[in-house]
């Protein structure tokens, strides 16, 4: 049993079983732990892996085992993430204006399906803030990439004034930027995943990316889908992404269904907002295979969706992912699931198949 699984049950306990209670106590630990070089380092001795650097979209990748959006929205813990062992985080998602979130509750575990309901809301401080942390902090050993979202009190007419304000705000900190249009949580959302709407916010986005780039290439520019929107859906979002070159896109956000739960979850299960976990898995398999598929591998792929174990992950990169990034999966695992990830994809990979630099599987390591 590692030391995760032996201390887990009582940080479920912690704060009365409150799950964001635990993630905002985890989180200030880390925060802390990050403003101490050694003990950085101490963390990266036992969680770091052997290099499995490759290039995707342009960047070097120094493991394509990545931290998801959402559990560290203001980068307060971006040092300790690369002691765990991840080889890029994504932090945000973050919006043009700071705003709280929903009301809580709003975070819930699903412990028998290994899965949890988050309606957060896009609770974060601000792309200014973001922006004044992240130049704090430097550069960074590994990409971070940045999660742009729309402010809850912006119309939705007005999405692409939101996203170009905190696009320019934020352009010189982050190596990727990730276009979210699907998170759950934030009524009409999802609408911007509509073809029109979609084109106009990509193509104003590329444009003002090329614009403050100046002479050097434009910073990648990523899509994070949805896992609930049909083959036709997906495939008219991807047309919008080739058109605009968009560098990759992410499959997948949480889902708003309920299947695959234990019953043992029935009643937790009736809370709204986003499922994501285990039972995602086989979906975002399916989305990820799809996409690859539909544009003939020339879009690279960030697969994320329930990944529990080591065999989660290698099913995405098999379906054609060249990164998968974690969330849930650590919140049950503990870091030693990315060790154990990041050990299987290594060219020392233990006779697991690996994937290679350009983020295809290569041959047996």
């Amino acid at each position: 049993m590692s030391l995760y699984q032996a201390v887990r049950p009582l940080l479920f306990r912690f704060g009365g079983g409150d799950p964001e209670t635990a993630h905002e106590w985890t989180l200030k630990c880390l925060e802390r732990l990050s403003a101490w070089p050694g003990l950085v380092q101490a963390l990266q001795r036992r969680y770091g892996v052997p290099e499995a650097a490759r290039v995707v979209f342009g960047l070097r990748f120094p493991s394509p085992v990545g931290l998801a959006a959402g559990m560290d929205k203001d980068a307060r813990a971006l040092p300790a993430w690369r002691g765990l062992g991840f080889g890029f985080v994504e932090v945000g998602t973050v919006t043009r204006h700071p705003q709280p979130g929903n009301p809580k509750p709003r975070l819930f575990r699903l412990p028998a399906s290994e899965a949890i309901i988050n309606r957060m809301g896009f609770n974060n401080q601000g792309a200014a803030a973001l922006a004044t942390r992240l130049s704090a902090l430097g550069p960074m050993p590994f990409p971070v990439g940045i999660s742009l979202g729309k402010s809850k009190i912006t119309p939705l007419d007005a999405a692409v004034d939101d996203y170009l304000a905190s696009l320019r705000i934020l352009y010189r900190y982050g190596d990727y930027f990730a276009v979210n249009v699907s998170s759950p949580n934030t009524p009409g959302l999802r609408g911007l995943q509509d073809q029109t709407r979609l084109t106009e916010l990509l193509g104003a986005l590329q444009a003002e990316a090329r614009v403050l780039a100046g002479v050097d290439l434009p910073k990648p520019l990523l899509v994070k889908l949805a896992p609930d929107l049909d083959e036709a859906g997906i495939a008219g979002v991807l047309e919008v992404c080739e058109r605009h070159r968009i560098a990759g896109v992410i499959a997948t956000n949480t889902t708003t269904g309920r299947y695959g739960l234990a019953s043992a979850d029935a009643v937790m299960a009736n809370e709204t907002g986003g499922l994501s976990g285990r039972p995602l898995n086989a979906r975002a398999c399916e989305v990820v295979r799809f996409i690859g598929t539909e544009t003939g591998g020339r879009l690279p792929v960030v697969g994320v969706g329930g990944i529990l174990d080591v065999a989660d992950a290698l099913r995405l990169f098999d379906a054609g992912a060249s990164l998968v990034q974690l969330y849930t999966g650590l919140v049950y695992r503990g870091p030693d699931l990315v060790r154990r990830i990041g050990l299987a994809v290594a060219p020392t990979g233990h006779g697991h198949p690996r994937v290679n630099g350009s983020g295809r599987w290569g041959g047996s390591g």
